[in-house]
């Protein structure tokens, strides 16, 4: 009978560069990016389908389990969960409630139940590239298991939040140990084994579980032959082929190696041969350099000189090591007793154990665990001491060019912040110079003097002006202290201000008791002269908030008028936008011809009041004696007092301000185009 660990040419099929069907159980984003190239994570979650499966991969196995065997099983069906379940509860655990469920169906069948969930669970997710990933771990099923064994631990340290104490170690032919906590893992891995067996090596198996004594957590999987597909037809054609060439029988004689011990241990300085005792029979050059003065004085042990760090949990025995050569070992050097001057203390050597049977004795060899000529150095090392043939050479010198380039990347990255901090600050002040621009010309001039453009005078149409002072504000001036009046006034045009915000009117300047605003300068629309008016309301209306030093109501006079304006700015050193025109010194006519908290609305002003429907304006006429002098009165039309607003949409006993806000809520679409 043939053994089923025997390598086999047909046990490995051609696999094609791109996987053409990729398993829904994973996400991997990274997977299209490198091209479909198989990665230390697409092993790490092929191992994990064995040691710990997802929910989704669970329930997949699930499914494809009731299709097969509900009618061995009626009852199995119970163990299928609503998909939503899963996806609302991440933390589920759903393996935990699938055993409750089979030890309180038929306990005698759980454990068959669990196995054969197992080989369902790898029939239904190893797929694509997961696939791809159990079948690199060899080609056999003894190299598989050796596999298993060394990729876990090294995946194992790598997750530095793995607590878990889960494990493999190959023990030996055909015979796998598995640590873990919970039992229900380990039936599910007989039959993901089984699974396995079959899938990657075309081999059938029979494994035996059993517990380790004196650890409940650890179990022995032994393998035996069940039955082995027959071979494709070409390869026994092969076989019964009468010139095929027969592989020529190496000899096990020590004697017959064509290489004496000096020649091994030069090419392989960092070797060590132990006989069944772990004394120390042969060390390589490098060994050999540090420890060779101290052997005489401090015995051949190796324990003396080396502490064995992984794997973790290994007992110093023969035989526990022998079990555990499939696995890699890191052992650190020890300080001689009383010997202060030793520099190699605690460097680490990474390589493999290998049994040697037709001595009785163990071989380690291995490589120097460096990465940089400072570590080398410190140990006491040169590169010489490295062969030729050994990677970790190639590890060191490429770690230092590495060092370098994250050396300069760092300046770099240094450099780069303090010119993104220097940017930033110049943002910072650049958006508080424009900001300043902002407040004292209108937006588009601000942004063009800021690039240092040349802003040329321009005529404006239909541009409302608004002129208002304080009624007596010169007798108010002899009553109080300079600081009485200011803080009035900052009172004052605080609230000002802020209309002038609200309507998006430009504030053209304050000279004492004087405010001028305008609207239709750089962002005309059709209501400006509505905006103007809506503004001189609200000042009117908040004068009645405000009151002298001597506890008098302050009262303003307020005029507009609508018309053509020069505008441009003026001067270099404290540069003002400035109005000119008749029609500035006609709106300042007609404020001086207003009375005390009235608003004195000129006829040009007065016909685009009430030139747009929707707006109700309550104008009181005057006598047209008090049109100024200066006013060209074409139509014999006179000036008007504003009294108030209302929106034809509201109650009129709402207050001004929810009527002025309903009529801005009307224009500003319409202004905004």
């Amino acid at each position: 009978m043939a053994c089923p660990y025997f390598r086999r040419a047909d046990s490995l099929p051609r696999q094609s560069s791109v996987v053409t069907e990729s398993s829904g159980n994973w996400s991997l984003e990274d997977e299209e990016q490198t091209d479909d190239a198989l990665t230390l994570r697409h092993l790490q979650m092929a191992i994990q389908l064995l040691t710990a499966p997802s929910n989704e991969d669970l329930n997949s196995a699930v499914t494809s389990l009731i299709c097969k065997y509900k009618q061995n099983w009626p009852n199995i069906t119970k163990l299928r969960i609503d998909m939503d379940t899963l996806k609302n509860f991440p933390n589920y655990d759903y393996l935990s409630d699938i055993q409750e469920i089979l030890l309180e169906m038929d306990e005698s069948s759980a454990s068959e139940i669990l196995v054969l969930l197992g080989e369902e669970l790898i029939i239904t997710c190893c797929t694509g590239i997961i696939d791809r990933a159990f079948r690199c771990l060899g080609t056999e099923l003894q190299e598989f298991l050796g596999s298993l064994d060394g990729v876990y631990d090294v995946l194992k340290l790598q997750e530095e939040d793995d607590c878990s104490d889960t494990g493999f170690v190959c023990a030996g032919d055909g015979e796998l140990i598995f640590t873990s906590d919970r039992p229900v893992i380990a039936w599910l891995l007989l039959g993901s084994l089984k699974a396995l067996t079959r899938m990657l090596f075309n081999v059938y198996v029979n494994i035996k579980i059993e517990p380790v004594e004196g650890d409940s957590r650890r179990y022995r999987y032994l393998f035996s032959l069940a039955k082995e597909v027959p071979a494709p037809r070409s390869l026994e054609l092969i076989k019964q082929a009468p010139d095929a060439p027969t592989q020529r029988s190496n000899s096990t004689n020590a004697a017959d190696l064509s290489m004496n011990s000096t020649t091994f241990c030069k090419a392989f300085p960092w070797h060590f041969i132990m006989n069944d005792q772990l004394d120390l029979v042969q060390l390589g050059r490098g060994f050999s350099k540090l420890y060779k003065p101290y052997m005489a004085d401090y015995g051949c042990h190796a324990t003396t000189y080396f502490d064995f760090k992984r794997p973790k949990g290994l007992t110093v025995k023969f035989r526990d090591i022998v079990r555990r050569t499939y696995t890699p070992f890191l052992i650190a050097l020890k300080n001689p007793a009383n010997v202060e001057d030793f520099t190699a203390k605690g460097l680490e050597i990474k390589g493999q154990m290998v049994h040697c049977p037709e001595s009785n004795s163990l071989l380690f060899i291995g490589s120097p665990f460096l990465d940089g000529l400072d570590g080398l150095t410190c140990n006491g090392l040169f590169i010489s001491d490295i062969p030729l043939h050994d990677a970790t050479r190639e590890v060191i010198l490429v770690g230092e060019q590495a060092r370098a380039q994250d050396g300069l990347r760092r300046r770099m990255d240094k450099l780069k912040s303090s010119i993104e901090e220097a940017n930033a600050a110049v943002a910072k002040e650049r958006k508080k110079n424009v900001s300043l621009l902002h407040l004292i010309f209108p937006a588009e001039i601000a942004e063009r003097l800021w690039l240092g453009a040349t802003i040329d005078a321009k005529t404006y149409p239909n541009v409302t002006i608004l002129f208002s002072d304080i009624v007596g504000f010169t007798s108010i001036c002899s009553r109080a202290t300079p600081f009485m009046v200011i803080s009035m006034l900052e009172s004052l045009y605080k609230d000002f201000d802020e209309f002038c915000d609200m309507f998006d009117v430009y504030k053209v300047e304050t000279i004492g008791d004087a405010y001028c605003v305008a609207s239709g300068l750089h962002r005309a629309s059709i209501y400006d002269a509505h905006k103007v008016a809506w503004m001189a309301l609200k000042m009117i209306d908040a004068c009645l908030k405000h009151i002298t030093h001597d506890g008098e109501q302050i009262k303003m006079r307020i005029g507009l008028h609508t018309g053509t304006v020069l505008a441009g700015v003026v001067g270099r050193k404290m540069p003002r936008y400035c109005l000119f025109g008749h029609n500035v010194t006609i709106a300042n006519k007609f404020e001086s011809g207003s009375e005390a908290c009235k608003v004195n609305v000129s006829p040009t002003t007065k016909e685009w009041l009430i030139k747009h429907a929707g707006f109700d304006f309550e104008l009181k006429p005057r006598d047209p004696s008090c049109l100024p002098k200066e006013f060209s009165n074409v139509g014999n039309d006179t000036c008007y007092f504003l009294e108030s607003y209302r929106h034809p949409s509201l109650d009129d006993h709402l207050p001004l301000d929810d009527h002025i806000k309903a009529a801005m809520k009307t224009i500003i679409p319409v202004a905004s185009n």
